[in-house]
């Protein structure tokens, strides 16, 4: 019995922190109410310049590398195959429908030393910025991605958007 009271209490806790957690996760979803789910990817990609397996990290706002986005398929850390091709960029994320993030969208690619959960030193992480609406500079965002060849990443990417930025601080 003297071990029972406690290991309730602990119990207790422990489902009090898990609640906590899903209502701040839903809250974070509700705020990103406005971001849009990824395009679908054409039939036709045209000429491919890249294809790799590769570990997807996150999707942030733009240069606000702590805000995560949870919406839209975006939220987790997951394995993802990434092509890039003339038309764009096709995203398949480990279960999630796959994504189209078009040339006309793109902003920059950079490499980053990190981002909401994750530290990768010498400029491990590849970012690729974008945006959901081309009339709405607040839709633009990061999604960051750790890389084998980060820089063949960053080079073939760099082919489709005018200028690159720098790396994310």
């Amino acid at each position: 019995m003297d071990k029972v009271v406690p290991g309730l209490i602990v119990l207790a806790f422990i489902a009090l922190v898990f609640g906590l957690m899903a209502i701040g996760w839903r809250g974070r979803r509700r705020r990103q109410s406005d971001v849009r789910q990824l395009a679908a990817p054409p039939a036709e990609l045209g000429e491919v310049l890249l294809t790799e397996d590769l570990l997807y990290v996150a999707t942030t706002r733009a240069d606000s590398p702590l805000d995560r986005i949870a919406v839209a398929g975006l939220g987790f850390r997951s394995r993802a195959v990434v092509t890039v091709a003339a038309s764009g960029i096709r995203l398949d994320l480990a279960g999630e429908q796959p994504g189209f993030i078009a040339k006309d969208a793109l902003r920059g690619v950079g490499r980053a030393t990190w981002t909401i959960d994750r530290v990768v030193g010498n400029d491990g992480l590849v970012f690729v910025r974008w945006m959901s609406r081309t009339d709405d500079p607040g839709s633009c965002f990061d999604s960051y991605f750790r890389s084998a060849d980060p820089e063949a990443l960053v080079a073939a990417v760099a082919k489709l958007v005018p200028t690159t930025a720098g790396a994310a601080s």
